[in-house]
């Protein structure tokens, strides 16, 4: 199957995961042109895509989306990043949003709450996670400050069940379980404010095929050991009833959506120094 070209993509997360998007959302301004597109890569083959056209602003543009960041039974995280990645790479998408559920590490933190995070501290196992070897990957402004920002604003003006957090540090762990009150309290001191599983390696990955890339991220619990033990009953009411709201505010904020932004992620890729010195070893 060939893929598409498209300017902008949507990443899926937990906090959407109870409803189809956009089907769902009965939005007015976007449409699907193509679903269930799963795609051979060199990773194995692609979660499945859908390919949106949506209307706003700067005219008519494509959406490749896919479902929980692309995680399926059967298929190692690395390679299912890998493979959504890939998907994009060949699309030519310059920007990406990506939604998620995480714990709250910082005790100031409550169920419901949005972080837009400006930095992370990957401490997974999946470093090593890339598409080839072909750049150096400078992580400063990992996540884009022009995408953050026109999050930032959307949010503020659309979110009413919890507080809106322009910052914070989002620790990123292996999974799939949670993490014990000794590794939450560990991280905690080391700055961490939200953690999960799945901005890691997607910022790397984005840096990479010279993406824009920025999360939305709803705390869904307080982390073990910190404020009170979190239950399964508050956990899943907040995924089913707050999945429509993270929904249509993203779609709002892709709605108007440039294509490109103004905010140098692009010249944060650099080619790797690696080949040639490998070769100059080489040659000597």
């Amino acid at each position: 199957m060939i893929i598409p070209h498209a300017s902008l993509a949507l990443i899926g997360g937990s906090s959407t995961l109870s409803i189809q998007v956009p089907e769902d959302l009965k939005l007015d301004f976007v449409k699907i042109i193509d679903q269930n597109m799963v795609f051979a890569t060199p990773f194995g083959d692609s979660p499945a895509f859908k390919l949106l056209e949506i209307h706003g602003e700067q005219g008519a543009r494509r959406v490749l989306t896919c479902r929980m960041h692309g995680w399926r039974r059967g298929v190692t995280r690395a390679n299912a990043s890998r493979q959504v990645f890939w998907v994009l790479a060949q699309a030519g998408v310059k920007r990406i949003l990506a939604e998620g559920g995480v714990g709250a590490v910082n005790h100031l933190l409550d169920p419901r709450d949005i972080v837009i995070p400006h930095d992370y501290i990957d401490v997974s196992m999946r470093k090593d996670v890339n598409l080839d070897d072909r750049y150096l990957l400078i992580m400063r402004d990992a996540l884009c400050p022009d995408l953050r920002q026109r999050l930032m604003k959307k949010t503020r003006e659309m979110w009413k069940a919890g507080r809106v957090f322009d910052r914070g540090i989002y620790i990123n762990t292996d999974g799939r379980h949670f993490e014990s009150p000794a590794e939450v309290n560990f991280y905690r001191l080391g700055a961490g404010d939200v953690i999960g599983q799945s901005i890691c390696p997607e910022v790397y990955l984005a840096r990479e095929i010279g993406a824009c890339y920025a999360g939305f991220y709803m705390v869904v619990n307080y982390a073990e050991g910190i404020v009170a033990p979190w239950t399964h009953r508050e956990l899943t009411d907040i995924f089913y009833n707050q999945s429509q709201e993270v929904g249509k505010l993203l779609f709002s904020v892709l709605r108007n959506l440039p294509e490109e932004g103004d905010c140098g992620c692009r010249d944060l890729r650099k080619a790797t120094l690696l080949k040639e010195v490998y070769e100059e070893g080489l040659d000597g």
